[in-house]
């Protein structure tokens, strides 16, 4: 199964199994199916509770919130992750705050096509994980793998607050896996999983940065003798950083990988929490990859040096190694 798919199959459960439960989006009605086919064939098969929206980010992140105050349970799709910036005071002023306000809660999923692809450039590539974030009372969750594509957009679902699931395009049709629901692993929504244990190092990562690292952990041990451990955050509001950290008291280094830019995102969280409560883990400075910080370039060239890739997770480890 690809990752697309997951994320079509849990959302075509999701209608079957609960009336609550509608999706709102632009042009995802109908044979076109949405800008990535995400919803290809649902709304012949759930005609009033699969809807296009107008062309206004706004206007349907407000919608979803209404409804969801009044007992539904609506999934929101955005066409590209980066238009969420003009859903952004409905996102964080609103459903982010509206169960401290009121007492109500806000199931709503807004899902975020996210992530760089080449040629996509400034306005289509962004990670948005850094943005939503930093606002209380949000949940965002990056799923890397195709069965936290499907089971994390169903626990999404059932959550009482507001998720942000950020999905990353690349997956979409490059990934794909055996899965089957009834027996593969479900972590919870909140933690972070081991996704290859090692004892020399560390490599946090989340989203399609975890291909990278998982490549990236098997060329050191394969080729530099160095045993690399890769921890998938899954979620990154709530942080799981009792994975993290035990992970870091495991190696003693710790290399932070994100495609987002370096400031102020979730890469120096993890690293301030390494350096607040995992000092006296380390066995050398944290390590921080992530974005150039410019704007996201048009020209595959340049979009392949402006994004970390496993060369340069294995680069950075062959480097703290000597430290």
């Amino acid at each position: 199964m690809k990752y697309l798919e997951a994320i079509r199959l849990a959302q075509a459960e999701l209608l079957a199994e609960d009336k609550r439960v509608f999706i709102y989006g632009q042009d995802i009605a109908g044979p076109f199916g949405g800008a990535f086919k995400a919803t290809k064939g649902l709304s012949e098969r759930f005609p009033e509770r699969v809807l296009n929206s107008p062309i206004s980010e706004d206007a349907m992140t407000a919608i979803a919130i209404g409804a969801a105050m009044d007992g539904l349970r609506p999934i929101v799709e955005f066409q590209f992750a980066d238009f969420a910036s003009v859903a952004f005071n409905q996102l964080v002023n609103h459903a982010g705050t509206i169960y401290y306000r009121t007492g109500l809660p806000c199931p709503i999923v807004a899902r975020l096509p996210a992530g760089g692809t080449p040629g996509g450039g400034p306005f289509h590539c962004q990670m948005p994980e850094a943005w939503v974030s930093h606002h209380p009372g949000l949940v965002v969750v990056a799923p890397a793998t195709v069965a936290d594509a499907y089971f994390m957009l169903k626990d999404a679902v059932a959550c009482r607050d507001p998720v942000v699931f950020i999905e990353h395009k690349y997956l979409y049709y490059h990934l794909e896996a055996e899965f089957d629901p009834r027996t593969a692993e479900h972590p919870g929504l909140g933690r972070a999983v081991v996704r290859r244990p090692g004892e020399d190092l560390t490599i946090v990562a989340w989203s399609g940065m975890v291909h990278h690292a998982l490549a990236a952990a098997a060329e050191l041990d394969a080729n530099h003798g160095i045993s690399a451990e890769v921890v998938d955050l899954r979620c990154v509001r709530p942080l799981d950083s009792e994975t993290i950290l035990a992970s870091l008291s495991r190696t003693g280094r710790i290399i932070i990988a994100s495609e987002g830019w370096p400031v102020g995102g979730p890469g120096a969280e993890v690293a301030a929490l390494v350096a607040e409560r995992g000092f006296t883990y380390l066995d050398a400075p944290p390590v921080r990859l992530a974005a150039q910080d410019t704007p996201i370039p048009f020209h595959p060239d340049l979009f392949a040096a402006h994004h970390p890739d496993d060369q340069a997770i294995v680069q950075a480890a062959l480097d703290l190694a000597k430290f």
